[in-house]
């Protein structure tokens, strides 16, 4: 389960003689406990935003006033809360000031992050076999970085890719067969990468055949409320 460790600092601590935090960050890395984190500024530089009769207030400085605030965040992945507490209680902030815990709301209803991968990538292969340019496009983040190196042809960018797709669909006569194969997948909430081996096929108009394998790595992030391929790189593998 996921946990939510906010860092909390004391204003009126000394904290000249805290330990590191690297140390507890490297272990908790090498253990696969934090997933990732950040310090954040100073509760002086906060803007705080309200909106009352449509009003939009806003006002320089944190939410309440108070010696102790929120210096940092981490995400810990443990099997308990006791697990969780006890990391947080190894943070050397915690020497000086506080750590709340808390766990992640429970989303039953939502897929899985490689779920919603494997759903996108199921989606872009139905796309390609019926040849449809603008269903594929739409699994790609309108910014998406692309770089294709196929054929001895470099194209870099989804306006390239995009032309790539759109002479490759008029180039066959019928469905081109998607077909991935090793897909590998790490994944967190908001991010995500693959790698697998893609082999294209399907008859050309002159009645020669489409055979090629890419080496195909994947980046893809949360865009909105979708999952989308934000960095493609492939690669031709010739006689694959």
């Amino acid at each position: 389960m996921k946990y939510m460790l906010l860092v909390c600092g004391d204003d009126a601590a000394d904290a000249s003689g805290m330990a590191p935090v690297e140390p507890w960050v490297e272990e908790l890395g090498d253990r696969e406990v934090r997933l990732h984190g950040h310090r954040i500024a100073q509760p002086a530089e906060a803007v705080t935003v309200r909106v009352r009769g449509g009003e939009v207030l806003r006002t320089d400085g944190p939410f309440a006033e108070t010696k102790e605030y929120v210096a940092g965040f981490d995400i810990l992945e443990c099997d308990t809360l006791e697990e969780a507490v006890e990391a947080a209680a190894k943070h050397p902030v915690a020497t000086i000031g506080a750590m709340e815990v808390r766990p992640f709301w429970p989303m039953e209803d939502e897929e899985d992050a490689e779920s919603a991968i494997r759903r996108l990538d199921a989606e872009l292969t139905e796309a390609v076999r019926e040849r449809d340019l603008d269903r594929a496009l739409a699994c790609y983040a309108p910014h998406a970085e692309v770089f294709h190196l196929a054929d001895g042809h470099e194209r870099q960018g989804l306006d390239a890719h995009s032309k790539a797709l759109r002479d490759l669909f008029a180039s066959v006569t019928g469905p081109v067969t998607r077909e991935v194969r090793d897909l590998r997948i790490q994944v967190d909430e908001s991010i995500g990468f693959a790698h697998s081996l893609v082999r294209l096929t399907g008859t050309r108009t002159d009645g020669t055949p489409l055979d090629e394998t890419l080496r195909v790595t994947t980046g893809y992030r949360d865009v909105g409320l979708k999952r989308l391929i934000t960095h493609e790189h492939a690669v031709s593998l010739k006689g694959a």
